[in-house]
């Protein structure tokens, strides 16, 4: 049974939305429309929900009105049996009222849990549909939330609003119709003192509101510190600064706010609890009282006095609730509109309508007068997830200024130059991380903007200069590209990576968890694993960034044996500044500024003695 200060504590806490504003355009038919949507797959639950919430509102009401009959039936010395009957009748009721609690809420759950999956599906699998440029300025942490926080208020506007609102309605009206036909003056009365337990619950809501925020925006600092700090390179680089002291100094400042909130709200919510058990019993004894004077008077019964009183109980949940429904309702369209503003973003890659798949076997690579420039961030971005006010809409320099050249099946062709030239800029295009701004990029003679992204992705594979690595088994990353690979073929790939050995001695062999971002294992092992996941995934087109660029002389040697191999009958890029790599080179494009500014062989580049010879001296010399 639901106490008058319990009523009011949750529209205590139900008031601790206060942020959210009433007059906010949420209202709009587009908003229900795209709601409907996602509720339409589950409009039969919905419906058998309702029924239970109104069912459930109807046996809350019941209860009551039979204690009173039974209190008149004592006063009034009936017999037994109509005491006994109405009892029985109590607990039939009360049976009833808790399996229909149970079973609204076994519905609720499968309505909310079936929404937020369906949300959470549409938010993921639009997201991972977004451009590189999009999770380069995105806040990952501002990203999760949407697909947890906003996703759930989303969820509660089904299984708590809604139910709320037609059970709570319902509970009062029948509430209200049977008080006033056992006494309208008492009626009018309860009504009356609504004020005493709103407006104080929502004064302190308010407060809470205020002291809770503070508490989760400062729980949230700690947490960035500590998830940024406690990662391997985090962790490294206090240690290498020296200042575990001073991050001591700020996260305990920060914990010590936390600790002062947490004492506040505990007495503020004492002070408020008990100020409602104090009020609540007043209530009750100008009930008794009042009611009691009637019964005296002969104008009520003694039943109908307690009927009345536990009436009473079940008249302030249904009216706070109620006069909290508005906000209620704001908070979950809100949510809504947070998880359709991420779905709303246009991704700038998408399939041709009429794409098809690259051929089967060898195929060329070809750049057509490329020109290029990083989309401006309102393209790829919102201002929410970057916790900036407006977002820049500036475009972006352009960083390719006519860049063309082909490579044939099989042909190694390297790019070198100072940072910042646009080599990596070039990798980028190829597997299609980026599209062009004007000219073509070619896979097997198909521009990359009319073939399927599934067919690119087995066309072009691409090792980064930071390879990265999921915290789980050396297994699960290395078929990462190749879910159906077998052991033998992992194996084949490790050995050819000169990484086997290692394997073999890991605690678990495959199945052995490399941490975050592999950061168990070495530089050069990390590498060289990242390039034993391309052996595996065997793409006829190869793409290496700075490929050995964390690997020794030795491991650089024993792993460029691995490469050649995989580059063989393969068109290949490779982006290195490493001597070894770039003298096995068919054709040398040497890049400055975004142009091409030079082209040939080693040999021939050494002999013409331009920018790439001025690049071997000071970069090459050594090392030969």
């Amino acid at each position: 049974m639901v106490t008058m200060q319990q009523s009011a504590m949750r529209a205590m806490m139900r008031s601790e939305s206060g942020d959210v504003r009433l007059d906010r355009a949420v209202f709009t038919r587009e908003n229900f429309r795209r709601i409907g949507v996602f509720a339409g797959p589950h409009t039969a639950l919905i419906v058998v929900f309702l029924v239970l919430s109104v069912l459930g509102a109807v046996l809350a009401v019941a209860t009551p009105l039979l204690a009173g009959r039974v209190v008149t039936a004592i006063v009034e010395q009936s017999q037994f049996r109509i005491v006994f009957l109405l009892a029985l009748a109590i607990a039939a009721i009360g049976i009833a009222e808790a399996v229909t609690a149970v079973v609204t809420r076994l519905w609720s759950a499968r309505i909310g849990e079936g929404l937020t999956l369906d949300l959470r599906r549409s938010v993921f699998d639009h997201v991972q549909t977004m451009p590189i440029a999009f999770f380069t300025r995105t806040r990952t942490g501002a990203l999760v939330s949407r697909l947890n926080n906003d996703v759930i208020g989303a969820q509660r506007a089904f299984s708590d609003t809604l139910s709320g609102v037609v059970s709570n309605a319902v509970q009062l009206i029948l509430t209200l119709v049977v008080m006033a036909g056992l006494n309208w003056q008492l009626t009018v009365l309860s009504v009356v003192l609504l004020p005493i337990f709103l407006f104080p619950a929502r004064y302190v809501g308010r407060r809470l509101a205020r002291l809770r925020r503070e508490a989760s925006d400062l729980n949230a600092s700690m947490n960035d510190q500590m998830t940024e700090r406690f990662n391997a390179g985090g962790a490294t680089l206090v240690k290498l600064f020296g200042r575990p002291d001073a991050e001591s100094t700020e996260f305990r400042t920060r914990a010590g706010r936390v600790r002062d909130i947490g004492v506040r709200t505990a007495l503020l919510m004492s002070v408020f609890m008990n100020s409602l058990t104090l009020v609540s019993t007043l209530a009750l004894a100008l009930v008794y009282g009042l009611g009691g004077w009637f019964a005296l008077n002969g104008t009520m019964d003694a039943g109908s006095v307690v009927a009345l009183a536990l009436l009473l109980t079940r008249l302030y949940g249904p009216l706070t609730s109620l006069a909290n429904a508005p906000v209620d309702v704001v908070a979950a369209i809100v949510s809504f509109e947070r998880v359709f503003e991420v779905l709303d973003l246009e991704p700038l890659i998408s399939d041709a309508p009429d794409a098809v798949d690259v051929p089967e076997g060898p195929v060329a690579v070809e750049f057509d007068d490329v020109r290029f420039s990083y989309p401006s961030a309102d393209k790829v971005s919102l201002a929410s997830l970057e916790e900036v006010a407006v977002l820049d809409s500036r475009g972006g320099q352009e960083v390719l200024h006519g860049v063309s050249f082909r490579a044939e099946p099989g042909q190694i062709i390297a790019l070198v130059g100072s940072s910042g030239a646009g080599k990596s800029t070039i990798a980028s295009l190829l597997p299609r991380l980026y599209d062009v701004d004007s000219g073509a990029v070619r896979v097997g003679g198909l521009d990359v903007r009319d073939v399927t992204s599934s067919s690119l992705r087995r066309t072009v594979g691409m090792v980064t200069q930071d390879g990265h690595l999921f915290h789980d088994t050396v297994r699960a990353n290395l078929g990462f590209a190749r879910p159906d690979v077998s052991d033998d073929q992992v194996w084949d790939a490790l050995r050819r990576a000169r990484l086997d050995g290692l394997v073999h001695t890991l605690p678990d062999g495959l199945d052995t968890v490399i941490g975050d971002r592999g950061y168990r294992l070495s530089g050069g092992e990390r590498q060289r694993l990242t390039i034993a996941r391309l052996l595996i995934a065997e793409p006829p087109v190869v793409v290496l960034d700075e490929a050995t660029s964390a690997l020794d002389s030795t491991n650089e040697s024993a792993v460029q044996e691995a490469l050649t191999e995989a580059m063989v009958d393969r068109t290949s890029l490779v982006i290195a500044h490493r001597l070894s790599t770039v003298r096995a080179a068919d054709r040398i494009l040497v890049l400055e500024e975004g142009d091409v500014v030079e082209s040939g062989s080693h040999a021939e580049l050494l002999t013409a003695g331009g920018r790439y010879a001025e690049l071997y001296s000071t970069q090459f010399a050594d090392q030969e």
